[in-house]
């Protein structure tokens, strides 16, 4: 019974490492280091190979080392096969982070003040109370929940958005589709959180950046795939969003020449808002394992049809 881990190589020694210290029994191999393919049993991937249950004829679990699955082709696996999705308390946290990260440089006007000093602007921008400014979360999962808890202490009026419903202390909660544009309509910097489904791709678009206040702020650290690109950099010349800060594209790297590299009301981070704590993670993969072995319940099973 063999873990196979399909990712960073350099992040798969981190974890070979862990396994021999906490596993030594349970041999664990990097890609593409299989051994005996028909003795891998667990694989723990960003994205697996082609054809795998042909190429592991014994796989029990397909493990996500991120907290998003959009990245697997659900088709070409088959549904008896269990998916699970990362739940190590590190993501969460880290994307709490960078939430309150951007948030703050939105609500500081960060974004213009480093477009100013490229220009060699020297020039004042009112200071707006938190009390002032309406910060709403589509996504009300575990990091949405996350985020808006590092949130609460500055003292923005906190809202948020999901597709069932929700109760968070503090946050006014919104739900279903019927809900979003009033939802939009009280948000001063809006913050996608939101997994990528068939649902969810391309929301954030010409019509619902229509919805927002002018001059709102926008945070996109779910999925590039969120995004309509085109809307966006409309919606910004147009000043009906003040700036945007983005960690996410839908073609990363983002391409040479890409019109979001120069855009002076966009701040770019590379995909680096939450990232997976090997040592946490390796726990969650051991004991979702033992669970497994015990037959209980998975923790992170993913829900086909839902998408995450």
């Amino acid at each position: 019974m063999t873990v196979l881990y399909k990712a960073n190589a350099a992040r798969g020694a981190v974890w070979a490492r862990l396994f021999a210290e906490r596993a030594p029994d349970l041999p664990f191999r990097v890609w593409p280091d299989l051994g005996a393919a028909e003795e891998v049993r667990y694989l723990v991937a960003w994205q697996p190979p082609d054809r795998i249950m042909k190429t592991f004829p014994n796989l029990e679990i397909l493990f996500s080392v991120g907290a998003g699955v959009d990245q697997f082709d659900f088709p070409a696996l088959p549904r008896s096969l269990p998916v699970v999705r990362m739940l190590e308390p590190g993501i969460a946290e880290s994307m709490a982070e960078y939430v309150v990260l951007a948030v703050l440089g939105l609500h500081r006007d960060l974004v213009a003040f480093i477009d100013q000093q490229r220009r060699e602007v020297w020039e004042e921008i009112q200071v707006r109370a938190p009390a002032d400014r309406r910060v709403g979360v589509m996504g009300l999962g575990q990091l949405g929940q996350a985020a808006l808890g590092r949130l609460k202490p500055f003292g923005f009026r906190l809202s948020g958005w999901n597709r069932s419903p929700r109760s968070i202390d503090g946050v006014a909660c919104h739900a279903g589709d019927e809900s979003l544009k009033a939802f939009l309509a009280e948000v001063d910097i809006l913050v996608c959180l939101l997994p990528l489904t068939e649902a969810t791709r391309g929301i954030l678009d010409a019509d619902l950046f229509a919805a927002l206040p002018t001059g709102a702020g926008l945070v996109n650290c779910g999925r590039g795939g969120h995004l309509v690109e085109a809307d966006l950099l409309a919606a910004l010349d147009s000043g009906q969003i003040g700036a945007a800060i983005l960690d996410v594209a839908d073609q990363e790297p983002l391409p040479p020449g890409h019109p979001f590299w120069r855009h002076p009301r966009i701040l770019l981070t590379p995909h680096i808002a939450s990232m997976t704590r090997p040592s946490q993670a390796v726990d969650f993969v051991l004991d979702t394992i033992a669970r497994h072995r015990r037959g209980e319940p998975l923790p992170g099973l993913v829900d086909r049809d839902a998408g995450y």
